[in-house]
């Protein structure tokens, strides 16, 4: 373990985003989108069985001997991780994505500020789109903490593991875990509309039910912050109307046209002036034009309405770049970002565990007073149950009430 421990440091130290271990091979490593190998450091396969049982727990390890793989985080001082543990044809692998320790804010991110005007909408679906890797989860974590610190209300996240731990402040916050704590996003979704909850957060949009009850959510009065792998801002619209049958579509975009607050596509750009990674952000905001193309189904005309709608708060990828990181005097590098946490680490994730069913016992019947008896029976006061039968009659029915034989 502390052999990974130096390793890990060293990785959140030298900016690197990505870390692959493999049985007897050099160590992997991806920095600024390229990756790189460390042949100096090697895993032997008993090393990454200590190291895999170490960071797991048994929930985890079960997990993966039925399925293969397994998803799973873990908290270092240094950062936060994310990690897949898989078998392949070299034996036991493990991919680690790396987090900031603390949660970082907007301008830590380097992210325009509009974005702290959509935590602050109160309703409506705000999908944040991109590709694998390039910074979905930390931008939505940053989005949680603006909502925490600023509101007071109550925010569910349904997540596939937990990345992020948050305090609640302002806001009550409770965070779920895809096989820990619900067995399903449906389920989890169908969950959330019973727990009082202001904004909903979900991990990612995987299937056509899931697409069902997010939007479903947003348009009874929630708002909904999804993430959808889509490369604009077009194609994430398209895929979730695509999603539903034919027959369902028109249904799918009046709802989308109503309830739809933004959608955020986001990729990582190394910036030559600084050295470094940084988003770059394509925004399409509600207003009246988005909402006519969607009902219409004009989505070819989205990025036509997205050059003119700079009035509304919406950017291409050019134009943000242009105006907002090419303007800025000075961007934040990610080794503040990866600074280690002063907090304590916070608490392992309590998976929910099946309580075994309580036995029932019978019920025995009432003693019906025997013909005859003298004693008085405080039950024989008490009216006879009326006894209701499909075949019975209104008439006799009314009879039954009335206490008469028809």
């Amino acid at each position: 373990m502390e052999k990974f421990k130096k390793l890990v440091t060293s990785c959140v130290r030298n900016n690197v985003s990505d870390l692959h271990l493999r049985p007897g091979m050099p160590v992997a490593a991806r920095k600024n989108g390229l990756l790189h190998f460390q042949r100096d450091i090697t895993f032997a396969a008993e090393e990454l069985d200590t190291l895999l049982h170490s960071l797991t727990t048994d929930r985890q390890r079960r997990i993966l001997a039925e399925r293969w793989s397994v998803d799973f985080s873990a908290h270092f001082p240094d950062a936060q991780m994310r990690l897949n543990a898989f078998h392949t044809a070299d034996g036991l692998g493990l991919t680690i994505r790396f987090l900031p320790a603390t949660i970082p804010d907007f301008e830590a991110l380097n992210l325009h500020p509009s974005l702290r005007d959509l935590c602050s909408q109160p309703h409506g679906l705000i999908l944040i789109c991109g590709p694998t890797g390039n910074g979905k989860s930390t931008t939505i974590a940053a989005m949680v903490r603006e909502i925490n610190e600023t509101r007071a209300g109550h925010i569910v996240t349904l997540e596939d593991p937990i990345e992020y731990r948050f305090v609640s402040e302002r806001s009550l916050v409770d965070q779920r875990e895809l096989g820990a704590h619900f067995p399903s996003f449906e389920q989890g979704l169908q969950d959330v509309l019973r727990e009082d909850a202001d904004v909903i957060v979900v991990g990612e949009l995987r299937d056509p039910e899931t697409m069902r009850l997010t939007i479903n959510a947003a348009e009874s009065g929630h708002l909904v912050i999804a993430t959808l792998h889509a490369a604009t801002a077009e194609e994430a619209l398209l895929r979730l109307c695509n999603a539903f049958t034919a027959d369902a579509q028109d249904f799918v975009r009046s709802q989308l046209a109503s309830c739809l607050g933004a959608v955020v596509v986001q990729h990582l750009e190394l910036l030559p002036k600084v050295g470094f990674r940084a988003p770059v952000l394509s925004i399409i905001r509600s207003a009246p034009a988005l909402r006519n193309i969607i009902r219409e189904n004009r989505f070819n005309q989205i990025e036509n309405m997205q050059q003119a709608g700079r009035s509304d708060g919406m950017f291409t990828f050019e134009r943000y770049r242009e105006e907002f990181l090419d303007a800025r005097t000075s961007l934040t590098p990610p080794t503040l970002v990866f600074r280690a946490s002063s907090r304590p680490a916070p608490p392992p994730i309590r998976p929910a565990e099946p309580q075994p069913a309580r036995p029932v016992a019978p019920v025995s019947p009432a003693p019906h007073p025997a013909a005859g008896n003298a004693g008085h029976d405080l039950d024989s006061d008490r009216p006879e149950p009326y006894r209701i039968d499909d075949e019975m009659s209104l008439e006799e029915l009314v009879a039954q009430m009335h206490g008469k034989k028809p």
